[in-house]
């Protein structure tokens, strides 16, 4: 069985901003926005002031929503983008920010779980009989024992 593939023109040296957006699986929004976070670097513009992207741009893009997806802020996004721009940075360098990250996770767990725990016991504390204003869980708020 063969096949027939439409030629697709593709202009490797520059993308507005829709082009940018839509590769990427981003609102052209989010492309102003970490331009104004300076997680991109601002485009130059065409003579009727449309902003002209360069190669690389929806990689970085790309970047930036997966690192994001993993928990790293803009401002940890921004230094890995640094270390991933230097050419003395090293791959431990990269692995030291991803084990702090973890690091971050793990106590983030931990503080779910503990909370996850004392709701647990409130919940446990309340019936679900009797009014509101007799209830063990809006005490428990309140600070109040009963």
């Amino acid at each position: 069985m063969y096949r027939v593939y439409r030629a697709v023109k593709v202009n490797v040296t520059e993308q507005t901003i829709g082009q940018v957006a839509r590769a990427a699986g981003v609102g052209v929004e989010t492309v102003r926005f970490y331009e104004r976070q300076q997680l991109l670097p601002a485009p130059k513009r065409n003579g009727v002031g449309y902003r002209q992207y360069p190669p690389g741009t929806v990689s970085r893009l790309r970047f930036v929503k997966r690192a994001q997806a993993l928990g790293f802020s803009l401002s940890e996004i921004g230094e890995l983008l640094s270390l991933r721009a230097s050419p003395r940075s090293t791959c431990g360098q990269m692995r030291g920010r991803a084990e702090m990250k973890r690091s971050e996770i793990d106590k983030k767990l931990r503080d779910l779980r503990r909370l996850r725990r004392a709701l647990d016991k409130v919940i446990q504390e309340c019936s679900g009989d009797g009014p509101a204003t007799r209830c063990p869980i809006l005490a428990a708020l309140e600070g109040e024992v009963r």
